[in-house]
């Protein structure tokens, strides 16, 4: 029987008509059967191998997992895992791959153009402008970069290359990780901390981990109140990493200086939120991980990971790499393959 992935979820990108023909190449069953509830999830992906998502649409959630009787993989194009329910997926000996080495470039660029352009009143300045106001007293710029210091809440991939190009800037950088040593912290140039210790004192905040249970909310009221009055806040991650109406409440009272978000916990924003407001605050609509090579990046990723899968090899990137996998133990990932 050939191995047969089905994508299941596809938020709007749109699959190019290399993608299949190279699975075809492969040996691999390709069909897409877009789901929307637990009942058609069986009946069109039941008997996949691997499930696959592109996009961040909830679906593959407690006993929807429950009906993937032969699945041994589920594939999450992206880098958020947050809409799959890995607990549950472990438990039942099924891997969870997602594909960020396809957005770690430009959500690093992002986070930077979003701090940058917060600091330095960028769109502040746009406005005043085009508004007839040519006055740079309107807006001053904040703490100068050279010599600040800059704390990253995860040092992933994206964190790690974050950290490679803002070198020049010989800013001084710490770190939250608790799945990361002290040691590799050290090989990067950064210097471990714990969470409250680096929201003292940091000048700038970027927000760069996954969302699990553990970092619902890790950013509330009394992380905020840790904070310099002169600190701004990046959120490139998830929205429901900060605690948003303790968010709302310390930048409407001056307690943090700015905050730039390119995600919401409800998204898009409604158009009663008071962020829409306040002119201390940058906006994006989650998209610092589109570039104009975006489409063709994930897809090859994927490609990649379901390659490996199908030849019983660890792909790129595995989030539950704890899993012992119901297809047996897989073999190491190659990267010269």
């Amino acid at each position: 029987m050939a191995f047969q992935v089905v994508q299941v979820v596809n938020d709007g990108h749109p699959m190019p008509d290399w993608v299949p023909a190279q699975l075809s190449n492969a040996g691999i069953d390709l069909k897409v059967a877009i789901c929307w509830s637990t009942v058609e999830l069986a009946a069109h992906a039941g008997e996949a191998d691997v499930v696959w998502v592109y996009g961040g649409r909830h679906l593959i959630k407690g006993e929807a997992l429950d009906v993937l009787t032969r699945c041994g993989a589920i594939l999450r194009t992206g880098s958020g895992t947050d809409n799959i329910d890995v607990r549950r997926a472990t438990e039942l000996g099924i891997v969870v791959v997602n594909t960020p080495q396809a957005v770690t470039d430009p959500v690093s660029d992002h986070a930077i153009s979003l701090l940058f352009s917060l600091t330095r009143q960028i769109v502040r300045h746009d406005r005043l402008v085009r508004q007839g106001v040519w006055n740079y007293r309107a807006a001053l710029p904040g703490r100068r970069f050279r010599e600040a210091t800059m704390g990253l809440v995860g040092l992933g991939r994206v964190s790690r290359l974050l950290v490679c190009k803002l070198a020049g800037f010989h800013i001084k950088l710490l770190a939250y990780d608790p799945y990361v040593t002290t040691a590799v912290m050290a090989e990067h140039g950064v210097l471990k901390v714990g969470l409250d210790e680096l929201l003292q004192a940091c000048d700038y905040v970027i927000l760069l981990c996954p969302l699990t249970s553990e970092t619902l909310h890790m950013i509330g009221k009394r992380q905020l109140s840790l904070m310099k009055p002169n600190a701004v806040l990046v959120n490139c991650a998830r929205g429901g990493l900060v605690d948003e109406p303790a968010l709302i409440r310390a930048l409407q009272e001056g307690r943090i200086a700015g905050a730039a978000l390119d995600v919401l916990e409800q998204e898009p924003l409604e158009p009663d939120n008071p962020l829409q407001a306040m002119e201390n605050v940058i906006l994006t609509p989650h998209f610092a991980g589109y570039s104009d090579d975006y489409i063709t990046d994930n897809y090859a990723a994927s490609v990649e990971a379901l390659v490996d899968l199908s030849e019983r090899r660890c792909p790129f990137s595995i989030v539950n790499p704890q899993v012992e996998p119901r297809w047996g133990k897989l073999a190491p990932y190659t990267e010269s393959r």
